[in-house]
């Protein structure tokens, strides 16, 4: 791309590009300028060189502070309707969640008030979670759908995903999880739904062009490998991107079953076997480490991340956010979580939200890092050290959130 002119630089920053090909910790280059024309990053110089000294337009001073990518939070189930605080009260006096779901609760109860709303009021209801993840520096979120269970409901979810994404200029990765749970009105028949999903859902959602990627809960409770290998061939002949659920709560295999397909992503892992890990990292599928909902559901099996680590597979974080497991609308609290209970660095926990999380969502060759051809979304912070943005909880300090190009003061 011919670098010059630019619209606007900013000047004197201490840019963790998150660039592998950039030696140094967090890629981190000190004292350089990044030049932006229209939505995209043109040039990364160093702030004396002379084409930034000849720069008339818009220039802002960092003053040394730091700057990194826009965060992508890469999996979420942003939108849902009614509350399980419930459910929770009931965990903590020890009711197993097989007694929680028999009288009502559980993933179903979502499923019932989410049916129940419009999609004005689902809007309405999924906006003050979005913000609260636009005010840590999200500039990226993959919305799931997976409380409808059936076409409509499923269609609705993912239109307000879109909505919400729009109103707040956020990009949205919008997802179709309609393989989450079998809905009560299919019990004991989850092969007549796995051929709903395959025959009418998927067509429609690609079609209609509402989702980018489909997802499964694969597992013993919910959908088993066979019925997930269903639905990832009809995800694949329409032309959508697969990712999923899988060894949360056991060992399905469903890792390798996702890396059998080029899938984008394989999330929570807490059972992911040698085989598994041999299998992703030889396709590059990324694991995706959800250490709320583990925090959350009080669980003791960790993902295997020095094997992760070892294999070379990319590592991301993401918030998890949902109603049951995961209530928990902050992705720095995530990665606070994945240092803490996993045993990530400060480092891979922000790559994680970065530029594995943009690999998770399909976007590696235009977000994620700091480089030159690739979309001006980033964050200036007003920390000493980047550690302070996954140590220090409670107080955002970010100075301001650039998206595609454009100024939003946090």
């Amino acid at each position: 791309m011919d670098r010059g002119p630019f619209d606007h630089i900013w000047i004197h920053a201490k840019l963790a590009t998150f660039d592998p090909k950039v030696n140094a910790p967090c890629g981190l280059l000190e004292d350089y300028t990044l030049a932006v024309r229209g939505e995209t990053i043109v040039a990364i110089l160093p702030t004396d060189s002379p084409e930034v000294r000849a720069h008339r337009g818009a220039v802002t001073d960092c003053g040394g502070k730091f700057v990194t990518p826009g965060f992508i939070d890469c999996h979420t189930h942003l939108v849902w309707g009614g509350s399980r605080v419930a459910d929770w009260e009931s965990r903590l006096a020890g009711e197993p969640y097989t007694e929680i779901a028999k009288r009502g609760g559980g993933i179903l109860s979502t499923v019932r008030a989410t049916r129940a709303m419009t999609e004005d009021e689902l809007q309405l209801a999924a906006l003050p979670r979005l913000r609260a993840l636009v005010a840590e520096g999200v500039t990226c979120v993959e919305i799931k759908s997976g409380y409808g269970l059936t076409l409509d409901d499923e269609l609705k979810m993912l239109r307000v995903a879109k909505r919400v994404g729009e109103q707040l200029n956020v990009e949205v990765s919008p997802t179709l999880l309609a393989a989450h749970a079998v809905p009560p009105e299919f019990a004991g028949r989850a092969d007549d739904y796995v051929s709903l999903i395959a025959n009418e859902m998927i067509p429609t959602v690609a079609r209609e062009q509402l989702a980018e990627a489909v997802d499964v809960f694969c597992e013993s409770i919910a959908f088993a490998p066979v019925q997930c290998d269903r639905i990832f061939t009809a995800a694949k002949r329409h032309g959508l991107a697969i990712k999923g659920h899988v060894e949360q709560l056991t060992n399905s295999h469903g890792a390798e079953l996702i890396a059998r397909h080029g899938g984008w992503s394989a999330d929570h892992l807490e059972f992911l076997d040698d085989a598994g890990v041999a299998a992703m990292a030889k396709t590059g599928t990324v694991a995706v480490l959800l250490p709320a909902a583990f925090y959350f559901l009080r669980e003791k099996q960790k993902p295997p991340v020095e094997k992760l680590r070892a294999g070379g597979v990319p590592m991301a974080v993401a918030s998890d956010l949902n109603p049951g497991t995961s209530p928990f609308a902050s992705l720095r609290l995530a990665m606070n979580m994945a240092c803490v209970l996993y045993g990530l660095t400060p480092e891979e926990a922000l790559v994680g939200v970065t530029r594995e999380a943009a690999k998770a969502l399909g976007r590696a060759s235009r977000l994620g890092t700091l480089e030159a051809d690739k979309r001006a979304d980033f964050l200036v912070w007003d920390v000493t050290h980047l550690a302070e943005i996954v140590c220090q909880l409670g107080v955002t300090p970010l100075a301001e959130r650039i998206v595609r190009g454009k100024t939003h003061n946090a």
